[in-house]
Formats: structure tokens, sequence, C-alpha cells
């Protein structure tokens, strides 16, 4: 199936004007004046009490908060070192975390 119209060449004036007979021919969905547009809210404004609660659950997403967050680096270590960590499965930097945390006695 072909598509008759598309956004990688322009448009000649037999294609608009079929685009637009289209439209005018769509009863379920009429084109918006400007007197309709001009009346428009953003979702915030029309639905205050939902935008909030919206707002509220997306800030509940993903990896809670916390007060001393790990911090990235890079670090150059032997080959070896890497190989055994990774050798213990998911979770290895974990891992070498607390060993180094356990070597520097904190």
């Amino acid at each position: 199936m072909s598509i008759p119209f598309s956004s990688k060449r322009p448009l000649t004036d037999l294609e608009e004007a079929e685009i637009q007979k289209r439209i005018a021919s769509d009863p379920d969905n009429p084109e918006l004046t400007d007197a309709q547009l001009s009346k428009g809210r953003s979702f915030r404004e029309a639905f205050p009490d939902l935008a909030t609660s919206i707002e509220r659950e997306k800030a509940k997403r993903g990896r809670p908060k916390v007060e001393t967050p790990r911090q990235q680096i890079s670090v150059r270590l032997d080959p070896e070192i890497i190989s055994y960590y990774k050798s213990t499965g998911k979770g290895w930097q974990s891992r070498m975390n607390e060993d180094l945390r356990k070597a520097a006695g904190l």
C-alpha cells in the first residue's frame, strides 16, 4: 500500500486540494474556527486538580531519593580485579564498594 501524501516532499496543488476536500467532508471532525481556537485552555487550566494529581504521581516514580547519593568517577583497575568482581554476578559494583569501605575502615 503506497502512502498518497508524503512529508518528504512538498505537496502539489492537486494534493493540497484533495486534502482540503477530505477535511471538509469529515462531519465527525470539522476544522476548528478561529473563535473556537481562541477559547482553548491548557490542560492545567481546564483540569487543575487532575493536573496536580498527575504531577504528584509522576514525582513518585523512579528510584527513591537518598540523602547522600553515590558519585560516578573514573578509576583504572587491574583487569583481574574487574573480572573477579564481574564473575560474582549482578551487583558486583556494590560489592566492590562494600569491600572498599571495609578496607578504608568506614
